[in-house]
């Protein structure tokens, strides 16, 4: 029973978030400096996602493949690539780095 409430739980909330977004779009207003900060936090959280995400952090013997497959993947994206030739060109360096032997 237990996990089910939270199932519940978590998909109503999802409803609500997602419902207030557009509900609510024109009668709140940011102050410009707070949307600015609020840009600018989206960006900070999602490269700190990047990091975690990428770089193995514990027990684990940190690799150069993985790594390089990110950076070639930010330099693709940073040159405006279309998002698949990105994600096709990062997993296909890791994996050719990883083919060769190189951890």
């Amino acid at each position: 029973m237990m996990p089910t409430a939270g199932i519940v739980a978590l998909a109503v909330g999802t409803f609500a978030f997602r419902w207030a977004g557009p509900a609510l779009r024109s009668r709140i207003r940011f102050p410009e400096r707070a949307e600015r900060l609020l840009e600018i936090g989206a960006v900070v959280l999602l490269a700190a996602l990047v990091v975690v995400t990428t770089l193995p952090f514990g027990t684990a013997q940190p690799g150069v493949a993985l790594p390089a497959g990110v950076v070639v993947g930010g330099v693709l994206a940073w040159r405006r690539a279309p998002l698949l030739v990105v994600i096709v060109a990062a997993a296909g360096c890791t994996a050719a780095l990883r083919l060769f032997g190189v951890a």
